[in-house]
């Protein structure tokens, strides 16, 4: 990290402990190794979909609606960042504005990342732009990327850098129906973006060496299929690995390590069942040349933002994941053996306050996560997770 940048994440930790002493705090949480609790750090987000920071510690969340915050000194600004392009929304459905990431070196080009739903007129698919970030409004947009996938729901969105500078995209089965012959679901094969994570350069260009580059009939920017619904996105410092959360339909959540080319089996095997009358989907829980889940949550949680943490507030923590959950209303604490593969056991926490949409690390240090309310749209809060002395 360059001397301006470590300069500017030193400010940005300083600026929030003061601009966050002062938030309400919770009654007191167990879990291993550390009490806790948990503080409203500010509210009035209208569907809060993710959370990121910037290198001087402000701090941006995205509302599905289309709208990308500003939370400044412990305020979030009255307006929305100015400058976004139109975002196909739906109030009920699950399109909108999704996530927003930083590039890595975001304090020398200041440029920003988001996905969201995008209306081409005969379907809806979903898109990356990137633009300059400056003075609250986001200038030179330039759209990097639109799959190639239609449909009402799963659209994916969640993305995550690299220590290479890549960009790892995840996209959703656009909810194709999981019947008749499994192995010919759209989430199956590679000649479009259904079920599947891509890889990019910082561009929307392709590397050269993605597993599916040179492959005739397979999207270049394919890095795995065979997924569902893809959640969260996080790289472990430790050792690269990307990890993801995806939804399971009645059932079968799952939590798995990405590596390039692999097929991850959806809708062929799985946990889950279909709703409501709870007949089975899956042809079978195994089978060879598809990826097993390094972990999986029966009954789901409709796991959601992922998060690795390698803060010093909660340090016994330290390579830990966190995952939210929706229905299940908690934070999943997964934590790994030595080796940061090994999943060894799983505690909930911050349970029963709402819908976890997303989970970040701040830059203090502190665990903060997002309360989304779908039905109403009714405004709800940033919170986190302090530890108690």
């Amino acid at each position: 990290m360059s001397g301006k940048s470590t300069s500017l994440v030193i400010a940005g930790c300083l600026m929030l402990s003061a601009s966050f002493s002062a938030i309400a705090q919770s009654d007191l949480y167990y879990a291993s190794n550390y009490r806790y609790r948990i503080a409203t750090v500010v509210e009035g987000f209208v569907q809060p979909w993710s959370i990121a920071w910037l290198p001087d510690g402000e701090m941006l969340v995205t509302e599905r609606p289309g709208r990308l915050r500003v939370v400044r000194s412990g305020h979030l600004l009255p307006d929305p960042v100015a400058g976004l392009p139109e975002v196909f929304y739906e109030t009920t459905g699950q399109a909108g504005l999704f996530d927003v990431t930083p590039h890595p070196d975001f304090a020398d080009n200041r440029l920003l990342y988001l996905s969201f739903a995008k209306d081409l007129g005969d379907r809806t698919t979903t898109v990356i732009v990137r633009g300059r970030f400056e003075n609250d409004r986001l200038s030179n947009v330039e759209e990097i990327f639109s799959a190639n996938a239609e449909g009402a729901r799963h659209f994916g969105g969640r993305m995550v850098f690299d220590s290479d500078g890549y960009l790892f995209l995840a996209l959703g089965d656009r909810q194709a129906p999981p019947t008749g012959d499994l192995e010919a679901h759209p989430a199956q094969h590679l000649d479009d973006h259904i079920g599947v994570t891509i890889r990019l350069n910082d561009d929307g260009s392709v590397p050269a060496d993605n597993p599916f580059a040179r492959q005739s009939g397979a999207m270049a920017e394919n890095w795995t299929y065979g997924h569902r619904s893809p959640q969260g996105l996080a790289i472990h410092p430790e050792t690269g690995d990307l990890w993801e959360t995806e939804h399971g339909p009645q059932g079968g959540d799952e939590l798995n390590i990405l590596e390039p080319g692999k097929n991850y089996g959806w809708p062929v095997i799985g946990r889950g069942v279909n709703y409501g009358e709870g007949n089975p989907i899956h042809a079978t829980i195994v089978r060879e040349g598809m990826e097993q889940p390094e972990h999986f949550w029966v009954p789901s949680i409709a796991a959601s933002g992922l998060m690795i943490y390698t803060g010093d507030k909660f340090p016994q923590w330290y390579g830990d994941i966190f995952a939210g959950g929706l229905n299940g209303q908690q934070i999943a604490h997964v934590m790994l053996d030595d080796d940061f593969r090994t999943v060894v056991r799983e505690e909930t926490l911050a349970y029963q306050l709402g819908r976890v949409r997303d989970i970040r690390q701040g830059p203090d240090g502190y665990i903060y996560f997002a309360i989304d309310d779908r039905q109403n749209a009714t405004p709800t809060a940033i919170m986190r997770l302090e530890p108690a002395n």
